[in-house]
């Protein structure tokens, strides 16, 4: 079994304030395991409930679809290198997108994959921000509006791309690691 984060103690379940434990119990039957990050995270309850609500409220409602939000997740993961977010969210990407090749194309090199030219702007913005910020501008958001994206949906790529932005940071700093379980998903 992988440990779920290396370099901060991980605390023990029982310990773990009652809403934490809900929403771990919740995951767990859902996924069948406890992910990593539910566990590495619950250091720090505040933050799991902020980051928690953060993750629910990216995915209410979405404009953008469950397979388009977890291929923003891998591209920027990618070239974030994060190992926990490409294995975790490259299963995701495998099973929303019924696609067993998507991922591995997605965290190699994102413009190898085989998506459409709509899909393939959207990658294009998020990447870009990811890797430079700076530079995004009116031409971007000009760019998706062409590919069919509504104004709510071009916000998503944008905020997507920010929230695991800084996961991808988290889970770099912290250790966290992927289940073993990811691995086989979805292939």
């Amino acid at each position: 079994m992988v440990e779920p984060m290396t370099e901060f103690p991980v605390p023990d379940y029982d310990d773990l304030p009652e809403d934490l434990r809900e929403r771990i119990d919740e995951e767990t039957e859902r996924a069948g395991f406890t992910p990593n990050v539910f566990s590495a995270l619950a250091y720090e309850p505040s933050h799991f409930r902020a980051f928690f609500a953060f993750h629910d409220a990216l995915l209410a409602d979405a404009a953008l679809d469950r397979a388009e939000i977890e291929m923003i997740v891998v591209a920027v993961s990618g070239v974030n290198h994060c190992y926990y977010c490409n294995v975790a969210h490259g299963a995701l990407v495998r099973i929303y997108a019924e696609d067993p090749l998507l991922a591995d194309q997605l965290v190699a090199n994102y413009r190898s994959a085989d998506v459409s030219d709509e899909r393939m702007a959207m990658l294009d913005v998020a990447v870009k921000l990811a890797e430079r910020p700076t530079e995004i501008g009116p031409a971007d958001h000009e760019r998706l509006r062409e590919a069919g994206y509504s104004e709510k949906a071009i916000w998503e790529v944008g905020i997507v791309c920010a929230f695991y932005s800084l996961s991808n940071r988290l889970a770099m700093f912290a250790g966290i690691r992927p289940n073993e379980e990811f691995h086989s998903m979805g292939r």
